[in-house]
């Protein structure tokens, strides 16, 4: 799976925000009806898979449960994740506490980062990206450094 791209969309007086259809057919919506959404970094939301949620899962019980940081994060991450509620239009509906908590109010940024939506307030995207984009081939260095080899000559 992967999903990429930027959307502006408006989200209604219901809470409802229409995913991209680019996005929902990489995702296979609608006969993939096990999204979860969630408390994000950077104040953005997250929309992921059962397979992706399951995986995270299967990570954070490596970890120490002794570990205040992993049992914090656990209880908070599992304690605001829901399942998504996206209907046949393919709007989805946001809870209001986690609207509330990602401070998501009319425009908002939905965007594919490999294996998950993001979903962002447009004025904290857009001074996301005002603040990183200049950094972007410093970035883009370091962590390709990392996951890109170069190939054998």
């Amino acid at each position: 799976m992967l999903l990429t791209g930027n959307y502006r969309r408006t989200l209604d007086d219901k809470l409802r925000l229409a995913i991209p259809k680019q996005l929902r057919d990489v995702i296979g919506f609608p006969s993939t009806n096990s999204l979860f959404i969630a408390p994000g970094t950077d104040r953005a939301l997250v929309i992921y898979t059962a397979q992706v949620l399951e995986q995270i899962g299967q990570s954070l019980s490596k970890l120490s449960p002794a570990a205040r940081e992993t049992r914090d994060f656990s209880r908070l991450f599992y304690a605001q994740a829901q399942p998504a509620d996206i209907d046949r239009q393919g709007r989805l509906r946001i809870p209001p506490e986690l609207a509330k908590l990602s401070g998501l109010l009319g425009e908002v940024v939905v965007i594919g980062v490999r294996d998950r939506i993001e979903l962002w307030d447009a004025v904290t995207w857009d001074q996301f990206l005002s603040k990183t984009q200049p950094s972007y081939d410093d970035l883009a260095e370091s962590v390709f450094r990392d996951v890109v080899r170069e190939s054998p000559s």
